[in-house]
Parts: C-alpha cells; sequence; structure tokens
C-alpha cells in the first residue's frame, strides 16, 4: 500500500524543530520495481524491490548534516532527527549553505501536464517474462546469432515529496518501462556483442519486444569481424546512441560546482563561443513523457526554460542556491539531490538544435573516417578539457560502412571539438536528452 509521503516528511521535519534544528528540509522517496531476466530461454533472474527512503538535512547555522533511514516508525525518525542535529553541530561552516528564501520558491505547477505517470495497470511479473523471452527468441532467430546474454524487462513507479522549514512542500511520481536485450555473433575469439534498448514513461509508447531483440541481433552482425582502424587525423561521426556524451562534456563544464572550485576548461567562457554559430542548447524541464521533466527543482525552486547556449555562445551556468550564493549569482533552478546528500548542481532535460541531414548524408560526405557507435573507458582533464577515449563501431571509406572496427582510441580537446561539431536529424525526441548523431572534425584516431 502506498505511503503518505507528504505525512511522513511533515512527521520529520517536526522531529527536527524538537531536536533543535534551526532549519531543515524532507525528501520521501517511495520506490517499487519488477525486473525479469531471461537467459537460454530460462528465467534467469526475477527481482521485486519496493521500500520507502527518508532523506533529512538539517542546517545548524552555516553548518549542516545529511542523514538517510528507511524505517518510518516514529522512534526511529525521532533518533534519526537528533543524530542529524548533532552532527550538524560538529560540521564545519559553510557561509553558502542555506534554504531557498519563501519568495524564490516554486508555486502552482501542474504535474499532470508533464504526464510523468501512466496509471493504467502495470505489467504483470508473467507479462514483463513474456516479453523478455519474446526478445531473446527474436534475436535467437536470426541467422548468425550464436546466443543472447541476457534479454530483460522491467517496469517501476517512483514517488517523491519534498518539504521544508521554509514553507516547501511538494511532490509528484513518475513510472517507467524498458526492454532490453544483448545478442552475440560467433564463435570464440571471433564473437562481438551489441544490444538494443528502450525506456518510456508510458507503457503504451514502449518498443515492442520483437523489434528490440531483431535490432540486437541486427547491430551484433554487423559487428562481425572487427578490426584496428588506421592511425590519423580523420572525422568522427558520433552515432546518436552515444553522442548525448559530448554534451555531457559540456554540462559538466558549465556546473556550478566546478565552476566556483575554479576546475573547470570554461571557467572562464562565459558570453564565448562553445558551439558553432548555428547551435543552440536550452534547458527544457516540462516536456511530457520524458523521464527528466520536474515540476521543481531540490531545492522547491521553480523550473523554466532557460538557454544554456544561444547560437553557439555560453549564456548562463547550472547553479544551486549554494553554487549561486558563492558566485555572487542568482540561483537557476538546477538543484537535484538523493536522499543522504544536500542538493548540488544538475541538469535534467535539454533541447539541442538539430541538423538538416540525415546520418548516411553526413557519412556520405565524410568520405573516409570513424563511426563511432560505443565508447569504453574515459581520460578527461576537467582544467584543459583534454579528451582520451576508448571506441569501437565502423571505418567509412568513400562515404559509406565499409567494415566494423575496434580497440581504438580517439583523443582531442573538447573545447576545439565541440566548436566543429555538426548536428544530424536522427535524434530521439522521447529522451530526456535528445541530441543526434554528430560529425567532429579532425580527432586523432590511434588504432593498428
Amino acid at each position: 500500500m502506498a505511503m503518505d509521503l507528504e505525512a511522513l516528511a511533515g512527521q520529520l521535519l517536526d522531529a527536527a524543530r524538537h531536536a533543535g534544528a534551526e532549519a531543515a528540509d524532507v525528501l520521501a522517496v517511495e520506490e517499487g520495481g519488477t525486473s525479469m531476466e531471461i537467459r537460454g530461454g530460462a528465467l534467469e533472474q526475477a527481482e521485486r524491490a519496493e521500500g520507502v527512503e527518508l532523506g533529512l538535512r538539517v542546517l545548524m547555522g552555516q553548518r549542516q548534516a545529511c542523514v538517510a533511514i528507511s524505517d518510518t516508525r516514529a522512534e526511529a525518525i525521532a533518533e534519526m532527527a537528533e543524530r542529524a542535529v548533532a552532527m550538524a553541530r560538529e560540521a564545519p561552516e559553510d557561509p553558502d549553505i542555506g534554504l531557498a528564501a519563501p519568495e524564490q520558491l516554486a508555486k502552482g505547477w501542474d504535474v499532470a501536464a508533464l504526464e510523468a505517470e501512466d496509471l493504467t495497470a502495470a505489467p504483470t511479473p508473467a507479462e514483463l517474462e513474456d516479453a523478455a523471452r519474446r526478445a531473446e527468441a527474436t534475436a535467437l532467430a536470426t541467422a548468425g546469432i550464436s546466443q543472447v546474454s541476457d534479454a530483460g524487462a522491467s517496469a517501476g513507479h517512483t514517488r517523491l515529496f519534498l518539504a521544508a522549514s521554509n514553507g516547501f512542500s511538494g511532490g509528484y511520481g513518475r513510472t517507467s518501462f524498458s526492454i532490453s536485450c544483448v545478442a552475440i555473433s560467433g564463435e570464440g575469439l571471433e564473437m562481438e556483442r551489441d544490444y538494443a534498448f528502450d525506456s518510456r514513461i508510458h507503457l503504451s509508447d514502449l518498443d515492442s519486444p520483437e523489434s528490440i531483440g531483431a535490432l540486437a541481433a541486427e547491430r551484433a552482425l554487423a559487428r562481425a569481424g572487427a578490426k584496428k582502424p588506421p592511425t590519423g587525423a580523420y572525422p568522427v561521426l558520433f552515432d546518436e546512441r552515444i553522442s548525448s556524451s559530448l554534451i555531457a562534456h559540456l554540462l559538466s563544464a558549465i556546473n556550478g560546482a566546478s565552476i566556483a572550485r575554479g576546475t573547470s576548461w570554461l571557467k572562464d567562457a562565459m558570453g564565448e563561443a562553445v558551439l558553432p554559430e548555428a547551435l543552440s542548447l536550452a534547458k527544457d524541464p516540462h516536456r511530457p513523457r520524458v523521464s527528466g521533466s520536474r515540476p521543481f527543482d531540490a531545492e522547491g525552486l521553480p523550473m523554466a526554460e532557460r538557454a544554456l547556449v544561444e547560437n553557439g555562445v555560453l549564456k548562463s551556468w547550472v547553479l544551486d542556491l549554494a553554487s549561486a550564493r558563492k558566485l555572487g549569482m542568482a540561483p537557476t533552478g538546477d538543484a537535484v539531490r538523493g536522499s543522504s546528500a544536500p542538493p548540488s548542481p544538475g541538469i535534467g532535460n535539454l533541447s539541442f538544435t538539430q541538423g538538416s541531414q540525415s546520418r548516411e548524408e553526413m557519412l556520405a560526405e565524410m568520405g573516409e573516417g570513424l563511426l563511432i557507435t560505443s565508447l569504453m573507458g574515459a581520460s578527461i582533464n576537467p582544467n584543459t578539457g583534454d579528451y582520451s577515449r576508448g571506441a569501437s563501431g565502423f571505418w567509412i571509406r568513400g562515404g559509406q560502412i565499409a567494415e566494423p572496427v575496434n580497440e581504438c582510441t580517439i583523443a582531442g580537446n573538447l573545447r576545439e571539438m565541440l566548436m566543429t561539431v555538426a548536428p544530424a536529424n536522427d535524434a530521439r525526441m522521447h529522451l530526456s536528452r535528445p541530441v543526434p548523431s554528430m560529425r567532429v572534425e579532425g580527432l586523432t584516431i590511434a588504432g593498428s
């Protein structure tokens, strides 16, 4: 039975006041989910998890402490509050911490407009198992697929409620459904694997198990016979599956915590070009049926669309209250948090300029280069933006996919790389960060 998260949050705030807290906020989270995995036609793993976690942040002057528990008994809540207050009294001072002022708080949000919960009946374990079996069977029925390492289906529901002594009180829920399949082609040392995966807020939007299994098989077969590519400087196309990693590096560099510490390769770039002039990047927190949509941030501040990069020029940092105070700026409503830690800056949904060309048209223009479909490892210097990652994918010759490649390293500098990016038009718009395939010029490839 669903817990009354608002009542639990109120109970914990009262306990914190009784324990002597000067200010406090509470994050109450209830999660439940079922996942089923199939291997070799047999049920490999079945999981059902559910529970409630309570996170309390207590402030004593300019000191704070966070404590989390999953015990909702009154005596456990009282003990938690006393422990948090005791910890806060011993914590080091931080002049930038503190709750939002009442006039800064979000008001009048519309949770229903986010369509973040599918309130129809959730699939049963038997239905999830059947979906996983169908994905596996489709992949195995494809000629050349030797095995499926795993196929799975899951369903989950999360509810959260945030309350604070400054008067904020609000909550919302989110559902999630997913299907995945990992297929393997070849035998022995010739084995190659690849995957397909889909995750949605509403079950009716989810791709069919058969389409997931077929796509995993198609991708694994395309990997057969992979070898190292040539070494040299070539254009690189980041496939849509992994292109958002480039934008993630940009977001990390404009995170207010990094800027306040002075540990970012973009720390002095406000007002400068960081992308080509035709490209913009914006926060987009209210898109319906998208996993990163939220009515308010983790400090109770309103969320609104906001340009991060406009026509190539950096316009905004990503700030929570603490980083904004440290930088002498206004918060941007970008706080995220878990139950056991204080808020920190972070971004959910994004919008990014889409291109006009298909991936195939961009490959044709490349002539010779590398199409990357998988990245591994990472060596990113946060101060300089120097970039190096392991990669695999396909070698492009004459504007066409020639052969699969693996065991190579790509290297460059993020500041320079991002100034050369050209987007395709293949972004999946249901994703929280719909970033299309992106071509980057002149990366160094270390292969054979």
